[in-house]
């Protein structure tokens, strides 16, 4: 069988998206799976063992463009896939699976989507609390009616990185072997409201330096700023080993390194979801976003969120924009929790 999945734009979700193809393998373990993303979910992709391969999908996440959407699905005719999953819930990522011709197209009944889709699902969304759930539930043939029918365990994502691959990136970033990594993951992509203060991440790195571990500071470009606070907050004999990668690496490369890192704590973003997916144990920090939707899929993760609900502000009315229930999070809490997983590796498994 030979299967095309329409994938979502967001790291967190191209995360989730994975039980669905782990599901499909189950289901069906001779299936092929293509899934069709965003170039930069590539080196997210290759790390997914149940990814036969990545098809870039040339067109902007707003893009309408019907006239390409239907060369693209031409040119997919000549693949012959059997079925297509459509994953985001937009009229126009339909469009593609439809012009290719694919004998059965899935996906929730979204946005008017009747004629696209041949085997349309409508949500029930509070049947369904859990975006991975959802995910989950298109990959069984038969229509499961709530998240509480799914088989169990649910199969949560789990990247692939090889030991050499760690050993080798750490290496080309210069990264002590004589001093276990923890990640910092301190950038939020809509405004500063998401993120723990960099004051918090500095008296948490204070400690774990003291404690003969290194910081190493993850995020994209526009994330640097932050990591260069955070730094500054730090006494100068403690600045040596707190590093500020934001901006420095590929995404790939921050995927492997994350791999290397004896644990992790990070806001609300999709780096979170990446270590939780490297089986990483983490500590996520939610404020005004809420985990009841999209919460990090790990047996070694722990969230810390002081206030309930979900509230849609992108700057919090605090000093550089942070939101107030983040800034109550104190550094001994999270210090405390992380402290308690990482005693939990040092625990023997017995049989």
């Amino acid at each position: 069988m030979k299967i095309l999945v329409i994938g979502p734009s967001w790291v967190g979700d191209m995360m989730m998206s994975q039980s669905l193809y782990r599901t499909l393998k189950a289901e069906h373990p001779d299936a092929v799976i293509d899934v069709m993303a965003p170039a930069w979910c590539r080196s997210l992709l290759s790390r997914m063992p149940e990814v036969n391969q990545a098809l870039a999908m040339p067109l902007g996440h707003g893009a309408l463009q019907i006239g390409e959407r239907r060369r693209l699905g031409n040119v997919l005719r000549a693949s012959h896939y059997d079925r297509a999953y459509v994953l985001p819930n937009s009229f126009k990522s339909a469009l593609v699976p439809f012009f290719a011709g694919i004998k059965r197209r899935v996906g929730w009944r979204g946005e008017m989507r009747y004629g696209l889709l041949n085997d349309m699902r409508a949500l029930d969304k509070a049947a369904f609390p859990l975006m991975v759930e959802r995910y989950i539930a298109l990959g069984y043939d038969t229509p499961i009616a709530s998240a509480a029918q799914l088989p169990q365990p649910l199969l949560w994502p789990k990247l692939r990185v090889e030991e050499q691959e760690k050993i080798e990136t750490a290496a080309q970033f210069q990264l002590a072997a004589t001093r276990p990594l923890i990640g910092f993951c301190p950038g939020a992509e809509f405004g500063p409201a998401k993120r723990w203060p960099h004051y918090h991440y500095a008296t948490l790195a204070r400690q774990l330096i003291a404690e003969g571990f290194q910081i190493v500071l993850f995020g994209s470009a526009r994330d640097r700023p932050t990591g260069e606070e955070i730094i500054a907050a730090l006494p100068e004999e403690a600045r040596g080993h707190c590093r500020n990668l934001a901006g420095e690496t590929q995404l790939e490369q921050a995927v492997i390194l994350l791999a290397q890192c004896r644990a992790v704590v990070s806001n609300d973003s999709g780096l979170m979801h990446i270590a939780a997916a490297l089986e990483r144990p983490l500590v996520a920090l939610y404020g005004p976003s809420s985990p009841d939707f999209t919460p990090p899929l790990a047996r070694q993760a722990r969230i810390i969120r002081l206030i309930t609900g979900y509230h849609k502000v992108r700057k919090g009315d605090a000093e550089q924009g942070y939101h107030q229930s983040l800034i109550a999070i104190q550094p001994e809490r999270v210090h405390q929790t992380l402290s308690e997983l990482l005693a939990l590796q040092e625990v023997p498994c017995t049989s």
